[in-house]
């Protein structure tokens, strides 16, 4: 499987795409404070499972959201949404970012929602004969996920946390991006879309700075880590107390996995669009175990 190879075929806007490598960890409930890595690395690789991690009496509970973000993400959350009361919840993310487009209809209805946003690994420790739910703070926050975190009404990151950023680009030029040639055509689209993030970053609330760390990294080099001043500078982090988000709740479980090297998104070019998915944006490559068929959005 090929991020490439399926963005020619498919085209259109990505940010945070993960390819063959990339290391997400899935919401899984394990025996203990370790995982089992191998199992958690494919969970990694699949798209954006929304999972409600219970914790009372203790606490209210909150969303664990581990994956990358495609067209169908939007719907999934609505689906999971539907019954539940999550005005006011947290969300807590896990991802190497996705499908540009989605990830600002989801984050927007983040926001309508009024919910929180952290990094982090939902676990189960085991203490005797009982099981309690827990944070592993050294979890992993890219491309578009970081869009994600800004839509939360209030927003943590743990020290331990990574949250990276990087430039959009075209897919299928990625491989030589400084030898290949752009025309108009592509110009406009990144403008375009360059514009949609921007116009969603400022109504989230966050800086112009955001933008400019993202779109100042190449494609041929590795994605930026935000430190922490330039988590206040982009307006990312809006408390510095775990309380404001996850009140009652362990945050200083170890990772249950080890994080693979991450992969740097691209930008895809634009397709005509198709009668069963119509977001206008590329998505991540999930392997699937099945070639996909020509024309097909991803």
């Amino acid at each position: 499987m090929r991020l490439l190879n399926s963005l020619d075929r498919r085209g259109w806007l990505l940010l945070g795409a993960a390819a063959l490598g990339v290391a997400l960890f899935g919401a899984v409930a394990t025996t203990g404070t370790t995982a089992h890595a191998g199992a958690a690395l494919e969970e990694r690789k699949l798209p954006m499972k929304f999972n409600w991690v219970a914790c009372d009496p203790n606490c209210r509970g909150w969303v664990s959201a581990v994956g990358i973000i495609t067209a169908d993400t939007p719907r999934d959350f609505e689906e999971f949404s539907r019954g539940r009361q999550l005005g006011g919840a947290t969300v807590v993310l896990d991802s190497s970012g996705g499908s540009v487009n989605d990830a600002i209809t989801l984050g927007r209805r983040f926001r309508n929602l009024g919910l929180s946003t952290t990094v982090g690994i939902s676990v189960q420790n085991r203490s005797g004969q009982s099981a309690r739910p827990a944070v592993a703070s050294e979890a992993y926050c890219e491309s578009m996920c970081v869009f994600l975190l800004l839509a939360g009404k209030k927003r943590y990151v743990p020290e331990a946390a990574h949250v990276r950023v990087h430039q959009i680009w075209m897919g299928d030029r990625a491989d030589d991006a400084k030898a290949a040639s752009y025309s108009a055509q592509d110009l406009m689209i990144v403008e375009r879309d360059i514009g949609r993030l921007a116009k969603y970053t400022f109504d989230m609330g966050g800086a112009g700075d955001l933008l400019s760390l993202a779109l100042s990294v190449p494609p041929w080099e590795d994605l930026h880590e935000l430190d922490a001043g330039e988590l206040k500078l982009t307006n990312l982090v809006t408390t510095n107390l775990v309380a404001d988000v996850l009140p009652h709740v362990d945050v200083t479980a170890p990772a249950v996995a080890e994080l693979a090297p991450k992969t740097q998104a691209r930008f895809g070019a634009e397709a005509e669009p198709q009668p069963v998915k119509s977001t206008k944006t590329a998505e991540a490559v999930v392997p699937t175990g099945t070639a996909p068929s020509a024309g097909s959005q991803k």
